[in-house]
């Protein structure tokens, strides 16, 4: 490897890595005040709230990714301007475009390394982050999960416990459903058994049960039976999937298609973490083209500002477009990978004439 090659990656990394540990340090802090307001009334030691931060702060700092490598990119060029490097590597013969190809095979090589490392990482501490925390909210007795059993949910109504398995969800239908009523010492009361249950609101209304108690066998036409979930709340309870890793996505997925679940808001998770590193590559693109046909502007903040401008109008747009994929307008494929070619497209088109810069 040439020296300036070695020079240029060692310079890149450095930066990234300052972005990184800064921002780090100003979502521990932030978290750690939020946790502080959520603990305030509750009796915990103070150093839980901050390590509750810390489990917390990785899962954000893999979502600020694409501004870390915008930012680490203005920060690398600030830097070889400011010396004037680029002019003495422009009169070694290294031209702008092989500068910008060194630093966007490093990003591309440090992306693949966040995903099957930081992202495995941060998921798993997002994981037990939330373990930890459930058991301080209003939902900490309760528990939904899906496996390739079907859907699994215990339930505690009145001291009693309900333990609830159904093997497909059809829109507002739990089918095939099988639930047992316990007591608080979870002594069997009852099973009920029945094809289908409307879920739509905690009032559920289950269709023709067979009741099972005391060795009896009762079948009648209809039953309501109170619950703390309804369709929409076991809906929201998969939505945060940062929590899981890449493998749990796939298995979750096959979990959700067994189940006759939607499984679209997984795909499209599955489909952001396979093109993340292309995406970070992107950015890294476009942060070099600002700076590079930015240099008319003498100040870096004004520099700094126009690179923070364009990243989160592509953040929003991306967002936009996964938003219609989550909600099936669009389909996933579309939804992911629209937005990221037309990222490249606006890349190609400035790269063509950057060695004149």
């Amino acid at each position: 490897m040439k020296t300036y090659t070695k020079f240029l990656i060692f310079s890149f990394t450095k930066s990234f890595l300052f972005v990184t540990l800064v921002l780090l340090g100003l979502i521990i802090i932030l978290n750690v005040l939020s946790e502080l307001e959520f603990f305030k009334k509750l009796n915990v030691s103070s150093f839980f709230p901050i390590y509750l931060s810390l489990l917390n702060a990785p899962s954000f700092i893999f979502e600020m990714f694409p501004f870390i490598f915008i930012l680490s990119t203005q920060l690398f060029f600030v830097n070889i301007f400011e010396d004037n490097q680029i002019q003495i590597f422009k009169y070694s013969g290294l031209k702008n475009i092989q500068i910008i190809k060194i630093i966007s095979v490093t990003t591309f090589i440090l992306s693949i390394l966040i995903i099957f490392f930081f992202y495995n990482m941060s998921s798993s501490l997002k994981s037990y982050y939330l373990e930890l925390k459930i058991k301080y909210t209003a939902d900490g007795k309760y528990l939904a999960v899906v496996t390739n059993n079907g859907l699994w949910i215990k339930d505690v109504v009145d001291e009693n416990i309900y333990i609830v398995n159904a093997s497909k969800i059809n829109e507002n239908f739990l089918i095939n459903a099988f639930i047992t009523k316990f007591d608080n010492q979870y002594n069997v009361i009852k099973n009920i058994k029945t094809n289908k249950i409307n879920i739509k609101d905690n009032n559920w209304l289950i269709y023709d049960p067979i009741i099972f108690q005391e060795n009896t066998k009762e079948k009648i036409n209809s039953m309501k039976l109170y619950s703390n979930f309804n369709h929409e709340k076991i809906k929201n309870l998969f939505s945060n999937l940062s929590s899981l890793s890449l493998n749990e996505l796939i298995k979750l997925k096959k979990n959700y298609d067994s189940l006759n679940y939607s499984s679209t808001d997984v795909s499209v998770q599955i489909q952001k973490l396979i093109s993340y590193p292309i995406f970070l590559t992107m950015m890294t693109l476009l942060s070099s083209i600002i700076m590079l046909n930015s240099k008319k502007l003498k100040s870096n903040t004004l520099k700094l500002v126009f690179g923070l401008f364009a990243s989160v109008i592509i953040y929003y747009i991306n967002n936009f477009f996964n938003i219609l994929g989550n909600t099936e307008k669009l389909t996933v494929l579309t939804s992911v990978w629209i937005p990221l070619s037309l990222l490249m497209f606006i890349n190609v088109f400035y790269l063509r004439k950057i060695n004149e810069k």
